[in-house]
């Protein structure tokens, strides 16, 4: 998605007047979105398995892991999060603080399906965020176009499992590709 039209989406959010889901989540179903440099798939997918093709292939694979606290994992994981969907920097900044309140969340089947986001005494949940609600109605509206949370009543928000989770660790998986002439779709899918 070009900057432009990623401006266009976020702006087309109207927050006053969102379709509401109260029964059904739809953020649970895969998703792909395009963005300046990538594609960003949530959902289940076949790994090993070329996408344009159905090829099976082999993959190198370098696997690292590192044990965080939990204020520092809760900053990796957001961060890896923004960058694989090129967040603004208010974007980001309300992701880490829809995240800290979908921590707060109870759970059902292992995980919140739903967090609530109410804004009142100069903060999310009376929270001080240090930014205004104009700045995180900016931020939200991003996490909305971008299918991080859809609208399940005025202030609750289903939230998309991929992105929100409360495990003990997470994976980030960059696949590098060789650029083939021979393939016009792979070239206009990095440039």
């Amino acid at each position: 998605m070009s900057l432009p039209d990623r401006i266009a989406a976020v702006e087309a959010i109207n927050l006053k007047k969102l379709t509401y889901n109260p029964n059904h989540n739809p953020l649970l179903d895969a998703s792909t979105l395009e963005t300046k440099r990538r594609y960003v798939r949530t959902g289940s997918g076949k790994d090993l398995v070329d996408p344009m093709t159905g090829e099976v292939v082999s993959v190198a694979t370098i696997h690292t892991i590192e044990e965080k606290d939990d204020a520092q994992f809760v900053k990796i994981f957001a961060a890896g999060v923004a960058a694989s969907y090129d967040l603004t920097k208010t974007g980001m900044r309300v992701f880490q603080a829809v995240l800290h309140e979908y921590e707060r969340a109870p759970m059902s089947a292992g995980f919140a399906e739903f967090v609530e986001l109410a804004w009142f005494d100069n903060g999310l949940c009376g929270r001080s965020l240090d930014m205004s609600e104009k700045t995180f109605q900016r931020g939200l509206k991003e996490l909305l176009a971008f299918r991080f949370l859809a609208a399940r009543t005025p202030n609750t928000f289903w939230v998309n499992s991929a992105l929100f989770f409360k495990g003990d660790r997470v994976r980030f998986v960059r696949e590098y590709r060789r650029r083939r002439q021979d393939n016009p779709h792979q070239q206009e899918l990095l440039t």
